[in-house]
């Protein structure tokens, strides 16, 4: 037991937001009349919070160096604004106008990149003179106006789903619920391999039981998300394109030398630059990397809306941060995780989702989301002066 509470204590951010959202769906649901958990709300959850969660990879990386990006949103808009630009107006392939407008996402994000990094503006200054500059190129290249009839290829990126090669019985699509069995195993097999390694080690791990209890846990909450997708069209592209970063940059923060420096940069600059990293290079790419997310997150929107619009990705920043914070990033770096942000993205997601379907008005969504931003970052402090004491 001694093991489990130091287990927990040393996870308490991400242990206490994965519980807070089981519950949260949980008081949804049935405040919804069962509702949330429909096959089509769950798939709808998904696409509605794609770009959130999109940025919300890249904003935690900001957030962990020790800097903020209010910018994000606008980032997204005039990238949006500019890809319909390239498909709609000047009949460009598809693949070309994601490849230029993610380069020019980087573009932007290496802009703001370096007058942080190499000149030492505070992040808050630079990005918030980002966010009224893209906001008005925005309106600019769109004159005020909505572009639509995107490419069919494009829409998909939003609106399709991955073919169901393995058939269907009845409703049910056999190749989602196959993904499911399938990575339950890959999962299972990893955490045994885990396992072995802690084992060979001496390194502290669960006791067998909590070991076990752990797999079928996640397994079956696994093959039941993949059953309720199942149920209506299956698995969305755009949750293979999340799967796809979420996994990368769960590695690159865990496992690689630029990982550990951008958590050191953010835990200690001065102690982090005395140590060889060059940190103002790791911010830098930092904001680089935001930007091409950025950029990414307004394809995703555009695509999801059909349309680039001139208020496309408003107080999206907002939301990115938000989900950092309740996921358990710290507000004075060197603290937070890609998992944890998505945790808290989920649950911003699940919070706007459930309240629009038993008829909360947008004024008090409003006021609920800033009072849980609050008390989730109000918890961050109690938690780390805690441990300091």
């Amino acid at each position: 037991m001694n093991m489990l509470a130091s287990l927990f204590k040393a996870n308490i951010r991400q242990y206490g937001m994965i519980i807070a959202l089981v519950l949260i769906m949980l008081l949804f649901h049935i405040l919804s009349d069962g509702i949330l958990m429909q096959p089509l709300n769950m798939t709808n959850l998904i696409l509605q919070n794609s770009y959130i969660l999109v940025l919300a990879i890249g904003m935690v990386l900001v957030i962990i160096t020790g800097h903020i990006d209010l910018s994000v949103g606008s980032i997204a808009a005039v990238i949006g604004a500019v890809a319909a630009i390239m498909m709609v107006h000047m009949q460009m392939p598809v693949w070309a106008a994601i490849l230029i407008s993610l380069l020019l996402g980087a573009l932007i994000g290496a802009w703001q990149g370096f007058w942080i990094a190499y000149v030492g503006i505070p992040s808050f200054i630079v990005t918030l003179a980002g966010m009224l500059l893209f906001r008005g190129l925005t309106m600019v290249v769109l004159e005020g106006q909505s572009i639509s009839s995107f490419p069919s290829a494009f829409l998909a990126i939003s609106a399709g789903f991955i073919p169901d090669i393995a058939g269907s019985a009845g409703s049910l699509k056999l190749t989602t619920v196959i993904v499911g069995i399938v990575l339950s195993l890959i999962f299972v097999w990893n955490e045994l391999r885990l396992r072995r390694l802690q084992n060979k080690y001496q390194a502290q791990r669960l006791p067998a039981i909590w070991f076990a209890l752990k797999l079928v846990l996640t397994a079956a909450v696994l093959n039941g998300f993949m059953f309720i997708l199942a149920l209506y069209e299956g698995i969305p592209n755009i949750l293979i394109i999340l799967a796809m970063l979420i996994a990368l940059y769960t590695f690159v923060t865990n496992r690689t030398v630029i990982g550990r420096h951008i958590y050191a940069t953010g835990g200690n600059v001065r102690a982090a630059s005395l140590s060889g990293i060059k940190t103002k290079r790791v911010t830098f790419m930092v904001f680089v990397n935001m930007g091409v997310l950025s950029a990414l997150a307004g394809l995703i929107f555009a695509s999801r809306l059909s349309a680039a619009t001139p208020k496309a990705g408003t107080l999206f920043e907002l939301d990115a941060i938000a989900a950092c914070f309740i996921g358990g990033a710290s507000a004075t770096g060197g603290v937070g995780t890609v998992i944890g942000a998505m945790i808290g993205g989920l649950v911003m997601g699940v919070m706007n989702n459930g309240m629009s379907l038993i008829g909360i008005s947008i004024d008090w969504q409003q006021a609920i989301k800033g009072l849980v931003l609050l008390l989730a970052v109000a918890f961050d402090f109690y938690i780390k002066n805690r441990s300091h004491a």
